[in-house]
């Protein structure tokens, strides 16, 4: 019994209780009711305080609307004992077999297992590094690729329709000084003041003279503009491909050029104009926003005509609204905290609901240790550190994994020399270890001919007898396994992929617990038996419930380490 199908029975003790007169309230049968693990495993499986929630609006106190609760639940299929503690808490006690019975349901939803609806139907962007093709990815960056990939996992696992689009420009300043390194570097002169260094720039310079060998010897201006198209795509292949080898792959590539030349500004500025929140002054047209919760009104377009940097954002989203989407995040850096009272304000301008329609997230800094002293620089990109230095390091799951497992709005320091090494400190190691230690167990099953792949221990069959697993770290394991929906919904509600990282961690502990307390296969001459097969069904579903979950973070679950 999950906590959801122990939820729902609660839901029909409730319902019968209103059908039959002994209840009345007014507002209807709550649309959720929480039950939670206590703390004290005296107290029972699983507790609920809806007793307490509801007394009021039924006219009765609350202890004697849980002795009717726990009445009608003591009838209920898979509860073995209800207690009433306090003023109306229900201790409840699930009964062995419904408990053990999760395991087969685990094994038999299997790559399906903890996904949900709470988002069908609905159509989420996400966009989220987007950055410019100036230099290899650096850490910020990393951190929203692993960070936005693994979200749109989760918004996917609660049935959203999800895009990942990462918007960029070949144009401006920083571009103009990346140019103007390329050609420098090309033509053996230092680099420019305000230029970009390391090898990186070297190397790109060499190879737009392989496909143009004569533009360093072009009059300035053709020649960085040579060096501005070629160096840019070169660039910017270099970014996807170190983006696809870290597991993130985008399904948009949004050019900001597209906006101004499709006509998205005008059209941004006409469709705000009718909505009778722009004016007129000095010459230029501004967005009354200050109206709806930003510190001042904004130019939108300035008095020689051309468009303001904020008129790129208000064409942008009102493309992606126009594109289909309901909901559209933005992830960005530190530095852009100033950044959202705009843009909210924008949202609300074109009557849509800000942090519903339009959410932004803020990352923080991420530092590399080494040593226990902080990386500042990479070799190739000269200045900062980059996602092939992370990779370089640990490796792809790891530097995924620990990019995820903190909440995004937290600083991070990643010691190098901890998520490198081959042991239970390293937090990738111990949950990728229960993945591949079940899957160990599993092989050796099948070589002992005990096999869960159609076989006597189907979830649906009379021969997995899920009531045999009464063991103590049984039941831990079973009640940690039938949490894992739970914490993928709320992943999804609270925009948290970090919490599936934690939840992985607790349970490689319980499993281990288990293992140790537990034998799951036979020794010596020792036929298999009923409670063999039961366990082996829990190792499986164990086996299961990490693969989903690592595969929400973008990491792999080995079969073996």
């Amino acid at each position: 019994m999950t906590p959801e199908q122990l939820s729902q029975s609660i839901s029909d003790v409730l319902d019968a209780l209103v059908r039959r007169g002994d209840l009345t309230l007014a507002d209807g049968l709550p649309a959720r009711i929480n039950v939670e693990r206590p703390r004290n495993k005296e107290h029972g499986d699983y507790a609920t305080n809806v007793a307490l929630q509801l007394a009021k609006k039924a006219g009765t106190n609350p202890r004697e609307l849980a002795e009717l609760i726990a009445a009608g639940l003591r009838a209920s299929d898979g509860v073995a004992a209800v207690d009433i503690a306090g003023p109306g808490f229900l201790n409840i006690t699930v009964a062995a077999g419904a408990q053990g019975q999760v395991a087969g349901e685990i094994v038999a939803a299997g790559s399906s297992y903890g996904t949900n609806q709470e988002f069908a139907g609905e159509r989420i962007n996400l966009e989220f590094v987007s950055a410019n093709p100036t230099g290899p990815l650096h850490l910020g960056g990393v951190r929203w690729a692993a960070v936005g990939d693994s979200l749109g996992k989760v918004f996917e696992a609660a049935g959203a329709e999800v895009t990942r689009e990462y918007y960029f420009n070949d144009h401006g300043a920083q571009i103009d000084r990346f140019s103007r390194s390329l050609l420098a570097s090309a033509r053996g002169q230092a680099v420019p003041d305000d230029g970009y260094g390391g090898e990186y720039i070297a190397d790109i310079a060499t190879a737009v003279l392989a496909e143009r060998p004569d533009a360093a010897s072009l009059p300035d201006d053709e020649a960085q503009e040579v060096f501005r198209e070629l160096g840019v795509e070169m660039m910017f292949d270099e970014i996807k491909k170190s983006l696809h080898d870290f597991g993130v792959d985008f399904d948009v590539y949004f050019h900001e050029d597209d906006l101004h030349a499709s006509g998205a500004v005008a059209k941004a500025v006409e469709r705000l104009g009718s909505l009778g929140v722009t004016y007129e002054k000095d010459g230029a047209i501004w967005l009354a926003s200050e109206q709806f919760g930003d510190d001042k009104d904004r130019v939108i377009i300035k008095s020689d005509g051309a468009g303001a940097y904020f008129s790129g954002d208000l064409a942008y989203y009102l493309d992606k609204r126009e594109r289909g989407f309901d909901r559209c995040f933005i992830m960005l850096g530190a530095d852009h905290h100033g950044y959202i009272g705009r843009m909210m304000a924008m949202c609300a301008a074109y009557g849509d609901t800000p942090h519903v329609n339009l959410e932004i997230m803020i990352g923080q800094m991420v530092n590399l240790l080494k040593d226990g002293q902080p990386m500042r620089m990479s070799k190739r990109a000269g200045t900062v550190v980059t996602i092939d230095d992370l990779v370089g390091a640990i490796g792809v799951d790891a530097a995924r994994y620990a990019l995820t497992r903190y909440s995004a709005d937290s600083n991070i320091d990643i010691d190098l020399d901890l998520w490198a090494k081959a042991g239970n400190d390293n937090p990738v190691y111990y949950v990728q270890y229960v993945a591949a230690r079940t899957a160990s167990i599993l092989r050796n099953a099948a070589d002992l001919g005990i096999s869960i792949d159609g076989g006597s221990t189907d979830a649906g069959s009379t021969d997995f007898r899920a009531e045999l697993l009464v063991h103590e770290k049984e039941g831990e394991l079973l009640r940690a396994l039938a949490e894992y929906p739970r914490i993928v919904a709320a992943a999804a509600q609270l925009r948290e992929p970090h919490r599936v990282a934690r939840y992985l961690e607790n349970t490689a502990g319980a499993f281990h617990r288990f293992y140790d307390s537990c034998r799951v296969l036979p020794q010596g001459d020792e036929e298999p038996g009923d409670l063999h097969r039961a366990r082996l069904m829990l190792v499986a579903a164990t086996r299961q419930v990490f693969a989903n979950g690592l595969g929400l973070l973008g990491v792999t679950a080995p079969e073996r380490m």
